[in-house]
């Protein structure tokens, strides 16, 4: 309340044995088990895998250090003709990505200013800088191309003109696209050789990176079973694809672009580092006229051409999938490699296309499309059961009961150890985000309101909500809504920023239900976005799921919807076993792979000649955001420079507190006694004055641990806190603060909320002080808001109605807070903005989900 968001030739179907031998039973070496800690239990000290071995692949003394690296003159800058040359090219091509015609233009000028010298630049045109750059030693892996054709029937006359087509599919070779992730010297210390389980020092089971997964410790237990591979490293890949428009000219603009990571590497490597993901093709969607484009024999070619494109693209790394291939790795050493193809990642269609199943159907289960969510358990798809099925049964029969494309055969049919069904991901970015919310929820939400309240006034129901939106306060990596959710073009980043702030929007303007309907989804997602999961995390999982399930009824019994058989939502149920399967989902989600796009594909198609792009494109790995500090819990810095220096009165008159003199009077007083136990109560009249000069700041930077969140390998991430008068030339900004009471309370873990003022730091005698005047919050409830789950406060008031503002080190600050309006049931007034969020409600929502470190701590 206030006061005033197919027509190919199919492969021939293979059976492959996916029955896990017992460890005891075979001589195999076994997984090995370890703590957080890193430490092997002493029950597996006698591993074999991932042994050291030279670049024969024999087996050598693993003390040995690795083999010595061959130094190149520090003069030497082949192919290029100067260390001025290799600047150059790469100022033009990678720091500016100078398109071709403006690379001509360029060295043209620089030619004519060269002539009266007698000298010329280190290129004569783009044609020559491409291809010094090409013929670098340490580059790109080459692109190469193959075509494919429907060699099906055909008719005599009118033949489509999509049978006669050729399509292209430009690739880059796998195999050598993994050697050199598996050499990059930047993974040294982010490398894992060996399946393992994670224990939390409760002795509780962990799901954090793949290697601690079900499914790579089952893996190795087939690959044992051959000894010729004992010793060699299990190397699985992490592949994804996803529809997308290319613009390029080359007649067809629309692809499956796939890429490729390996589950060797932690989550956090793959979500910090450039080189984590690669870019491996762009696999053709044969384009065809309206008419034909519902036909059969035309829908079955586009299946198929896409698992054929994948299967010849793969070949490579297909005959080092049970015969080890020699691979060097970042520590400087080699060892031999058996590759497995891992999770697959994509959304719903494509989940679908590949695993040939009907849309509407579960790519997982063989849960009935009419009843996805049913109350009668159902078995998991597999290949050799699919298999049985399509030899079996009609065509029909398999689209009707069983929801079987027949005439599909899955790429993974051609590789061994490789199941569809079973390698199919979870996708946090499209089944929970932008499926299960953005299409669903927030959808049924405008449907309810205008079943309930009519067309017109829902439309003013749905401005409000808008209008609350666009007044939430600024936050570190908040998306701003300046016009509400109400636009056309929704992005994966519009769908995360809105679920930070829709809840308390919606709420004083649907039933209770819907709101806890929404709390209950957000604290699943935000839950299995968590770096680490353990036992007890699974059970919070299964529980929010429950509640989600429970309170969504309402949408059922209001009318909005006739059924939950949705596939998206459905697939929430399987994320506990593929959380067992590969760990933590937030290390092998589609937003990982789609932040590829703009640096793997448009910035390389800007510097192409556009004739024939695919072909010239180089990869450029993403320049990501890192904080490699020293892991630790959290930390407060104030601005490198101060915006200015005044006396203590003229701050005391800009903040408008007459008694500003006394608070830092306090102040002094608390940080002299701190380590007393009984300090002696402060006197005003007795304490010393300060009369000195204080240098003010703008910002503070805090650092603190956040796996969970976009950070470093290291977990660290960083984010401003602001206190200025005119933020961007407008109006202020003070942002609110968590702080470190050091009290023992379960409310919030003993933080504290305040609003920060000002930030200064001054020199009293021979200490130097660094400080924020805070406005304090006080919480309105003991416990959290049982509708959204979060805790409520409000602006805290003294005995004579002033505000509650005080002195603090900035060491007691944890680090920003985001706090959202109670909006109550009124219409908001639109002159309410942003700005004034902090100042003119009774009460707020302490956001917990602003990001996922807030919502560990909140």
């Amino acid at each position: 309340m206030f006061k005033n968001k197919s027509g190919l030739t199919k492969h021939t179907c293979t059976q492959h044995s996916r029955a896990t031998c017992n460890r005891q039973k075979f001589h195999q070496p076994a997984p090995r088990v370890r703590s957080p800690s890193s430490e092997a239990r002493s029950d597996y000290d006698h591993l074999d895998f991932g042994l050291k071995c030279d670049a024969e692949g024999n087996l050598i003394d693993q003390n040995a250090p690795p083999p010595p690296q061959t130094d190149t003159s520090p003069d030497n800058w082949t192919p290029y003709e100067s260390h001025i040359a290799f600047e150059m090219a790469e100022f033009l091509f990678s720091w500016n990505q100078t398109s071709a015609k403006q690379i001509d233009t360029l060295l043209d000028l620089w030619t004519a200013s060269l002539i009266k010298h007698n000298d010329a630049p280190p290129f004569t045109g783009h044609h020559d800088l491409y291809n010094t750059i090409d013929a670098t030693p340490l580059g790109d892996i080459p692109w190469e191309t193959f075509t494919m054709s429907y060699n099906g029937a055909k008719s005599l006359h009118d033949i489509p003109p999509w049978m006669d087509a050729t399509y292209d599919v430009w690739f880059r070779d796998p195999r050598l696209l993994l050697h050199d992730m598996l050499g990059n010297p930047d993974f040294d210390g982010q490398m894992e050789y060996v399946p393992h389980r994670d224990y939390s020092t409760e002795d509780t089971r962990c799901f954090k990176n793949f290697f601690s997964s079900d499914w790579a410790w089952d893996q190795a237990d087939i690959i044992a079973q051959n000894e010729a591979n004992h010793g060699s490293t299990f190397v699985l890949l992490i592949i994804s694809s996803d529809k997308m428009t290319v613009s390029v000219a080359t007649g067809h603009t629309k692809y499956h672009l796939l890429y490729m990571s390996i589950g060797n590497i932690s989550n956090s490597t793959r979500h910090a580092h450039r080189n984590g993901v690669v870019l491996v093709g762009f696999l053709t969607i044969p384009k065809t006229m309206k008419e034909h484009a519902g036909d059969t024999a035309y829908r079955n070619f586009r299946r198929q051409m896409f698992h054929s494109s994948l299967v010849k693209i793969f070949e490579a790394i297909k005959p080092y999938m049970d015969t080890p291939n020699v691979a060097h790795f970042p520590d400087g050493h080699f060892c031999r490699v058996i590759y497995g193809l891992g999770p697959y990642i994509a959304d719903y269609p494509e989940q679908a296309l590949l695993s040939g199943v009907v849309q509407g159907w579960c790519p997982k289960c063989l849960a009935d499309r009419r009843d996805l969510d049913g109350d009668e358990p159902c078995l998991c798809r597999c290949e050799k059961h699919r298999e049985l099925l399509v030899e079996e049964l009609e065509y029909g029969k398999l689209w009707e009961e069983y929801g079987i494309v027949g005439d599909v055969v899955p790429f993974t049919n051609d590789y061994p150890q490789a199941d569809i069904h079973e390698l199919i991901s979870p996708d946090i970015l499209h089944q929970i985000i932008e499926g299960a919310f953005k299409d669903h929820l927030v959808d049924w939400v405008e449907s309810y309101l205008k079943i309930t309240h009519g067309a017109s006034h829902a439309a003013q129901i749905m401005d409000d909500i808008d209008n609350r939106i666009a007044a939430v306060s600024s936050f570190a990596g908040l998306r701003r809504f300046p016009e509400g959710h109400g636009f056309k073009q929704w992005t994966g980043d519009d769908s995360k920023a809105l679920m930070k702030v829709y809840l308390p929007a919606i709420r004083g303007h649907v039933p209770d239900d819907v709101v806890r309907t929404f709390s209950a989804f957000l604290d699943f997602c935000y839950i299995v976005r968590r770096n680490t999961l353990t036992e007890d995390d699974l059970l919070q999982l299964q529980d929010a799921l429950d509640w989600f399930h429970r309170y969504r009824e309402i949408f059922k019994t209001t009318g909005v919807t006739l059924s939950f058989s949705l596939p998206r939502q459905h697939s929430l149920n399987h994320y506990l076993l593929l959380i067992r399967q590969f760990g933590a989902p937030n290390g092998i989600c589609s937003s990982i792979m789609e932040s590829k796009h703009i640096k793997a594909v448009k910035e390389p198609w800007c510097r192409s000649s556009r004739f024939k792009a695919l072909g010239q494109m180089p990869i450029e790995g993403e320049v990501s955001e890192t904080f490699d500090g020293p892991a630790v819990e959290a930390y407060v810095d104030l601005a490198a420079t101060p915006c200015c220096q005044c006396d203590v009165g003229t701050l005391g008159d800009e903040l408008e507190l007459p008694n500003f003199q006394q608070l830092i009077q306090e102040f002094i007083h608390d940080q002299a006694h701190a380590a007393d136990p009984n300090p002696p109560v402060f006197d005003s009249a007795s304490a010393p004055l300060f009369l000195g000069k204080v240098l003010i700041f703008n910002s503070a930077t805090a650092s603190f641990y956040a796996p969970s969140d976009l950070s470093s390998t290291g977990g660290m991430r960083r984010e401003h806190i602001h206190a200025v008068s005119s933020w961007r030339g407008g109006a202020p900004r003070h942002d609110c603060v968590f702080v470190n009471m050091n009290t023992d309370t379960d409310i919030m873990n003993g933080l504290a909320v305040a609003q920060v003022l000002c930030f200064f730091s001054f020199s009293n005698r021979t200490s130097f002080f660094q400080c924020a005047v805070v406005r304090w919050f006080s919480h309105v409830l003991g416990a959290r808001d049982l509708d959204t789950g979060m805790y409520v406060v409000a602006p805290t008031t003294l005995e004579d109605n002033t505000p509650d503002i005080s002195i603090i080190h900035i060491d007691c600050i944890f680090r920003a807070v985001h706090l959202i309006p109670v909006y109550g049931s009124n219409i908001l007034p639109c002159a309410i903005t942003s700005h004034d969020s902090y100042d003119v409600f009774y009460s707020y929502f302490v956001s917990k989900y602003a990001d996922h470190h807030t919502f560990e701590i909140a």
